[in-house]
């Protein structure tokens, strides 16, 4: 039986959950406040997040507009976050490129020579466009137009090095890489964003990928542009067109940030395995460069000195505990057919350094070499 001192109990417990209520959101409303007045938005972006966050505090008490409150809360956290005036500063020695897409990538040297041409207008332009700012403000149109990287599309079959490739030139760049995956993609909104009358309405990858970077020109690869879903086909190469056109992507907007956000210091990279599904109108706005396959001597090559290695040191081995005989790498890079990449050598090799761990703590050696004697041992297909 419920007494008049509980019904007063949970009325007082009730009016202290408020009030705690209340206390931390006042003091996240602070906090956004200070934010909003160290970041430099757009005077006109900076009016409405002010808006906003004296519309927070008038319903603060009002239980019934805690969704509401939420939801701007969200939308003004998104804003403060976004790098509306971070960079970071590039890197631009073609001999510190060249080294490193030589220690990242065996071979290729018709793609090498193709990114470092590009990477040299685009110094010449970073140049200009310095220049340009300094001498006069007539001239920045001009330089706007020419301090934009060219957008590559690295066309190739799986596991040719697209991917990265993209990682070796934001790294060469001292840029930071984001990766938009497009495989299965069916709706053009998880890349431009859903409006806010949703209630459970998300930014688009975009510019999630922008807050991830944390700055202004960060390299971000658009992942297999080719494989998105049949039926949004069209929006999506829609929204392609919005970004890769210079003249467009500088005032890119976000249905849910609902303001023009510049993205035309992104160097934009994209991939596919072919272009017979990317549409005519984004395809103008591209320069495809070829991946090869690799042929059994490279792959070799790259297993040996790349791939094996890097392996060997995440699983936690030593040379010494594991080495490979020369006359075994063959079968290795072959063990069920041709493969245009080297996905099937990774596997195969992955599988190769677990054996051996698992060998190694089970206390049947310290040292293993795989020889044509014992392959079977640690590679299944044999």
């Amino acid at each position: 039986m419920t007494t008049d001192t509980d019904l007063i109990a949970a009325e007082r417990d009730i009016r202290d959950s408020s009030h705690e209520i209340m206390s931390k959101l006042s003091d996240r409303v602070n906090v956004l406040r200070k934010k909003a007045g160290e970041i430099a938005l757009p005077p006109d972006l900076e009016t409405r997040v002010i808006g906003n966050l004296e519309e927070i505090s008038r319903l603060e008490a009002e239980l019934s507009a805690r969704v509401h409150v939420e939801q701007m809360l969200n939308w003004i956290e998104w804003v403060i976050d976004l790098p509306w005036n971070q960079r970071t500063k590039d890197t631009l020695d073609l001999k510190a490129v060249r080294e490193i897409l030589n220690r990242n990538h065996y071979g290729l040297e018709p793609v090498k020579e193709r990114i470092l041409e590009y990477l040299a207008v685009l110094k010449l332009n970073s140049d200009r466009w310095r220049d340009e700012q300094k001498s006069h403000e007539a001239g920045i149109a001009t330089a706007i137009l020419g301090r934009r990287a060219p957008i590559l599309c690295l066309v190739g079959l799986v596991g040719t090095g697209k991917s990265t490739l993209a990682k070796s030139i934001a790294q060469s760049m001292n840029r930071r890489f984001v990766r938009i995956p497009f495989g299965g993609m069916s709706d053009a909104l998880e890349l431009r964003g859903q409006s806010r009358v949703r209630p459970d309405a998300e930014i688009g990858m975009i510019l999630k990928g922008m807050r991830y970077a944390g700055s202004k020109n960060p390299v971000i690869l658009l992942d297999e542009i080719d494989r998105v879903a049949e039926e949004t086909r069209g929006d999506i190469m829609g929204v392609l067109i919005e970004l890769l056109d210079p003249e467009q992507n500088m005032a890119f907007r976000d249905h849910y940030l609902d303001y023009p956000f510049d993205l035309s210091e992104v160097l934009f990279i994209t991939t596919a395995n072919n272009t017979t599904n990317i549409s005519t109108a984004v395809l103008d706005r591209l320069d495809p460069i070829q991946m090869p396959s690799y042929t059994d001597k490279e792959k070799i090559t790259i297993g040996r000195d790349y791939v094996l290695p890097e392996l060997m040191r995440e699983s936690g081995l030593t040379s010494q505990n594991l080495t490979v005989a020369d006359e075994v790498w063959p079968k290795l890079v072959r063990p069920l057919g041709f493969d245009a990449g080297i996905r099937s050598l990774e596997r195969t090799l992955n599988n190769i350094c677990r054996k051996t761990a698992l060998a190694i703590v089970e206390g049947k050696g310290k040292s293993f070499q795989i020889t044509e004697q014992n392959i079977k041992d640690f590679v299944e297909t044999y």
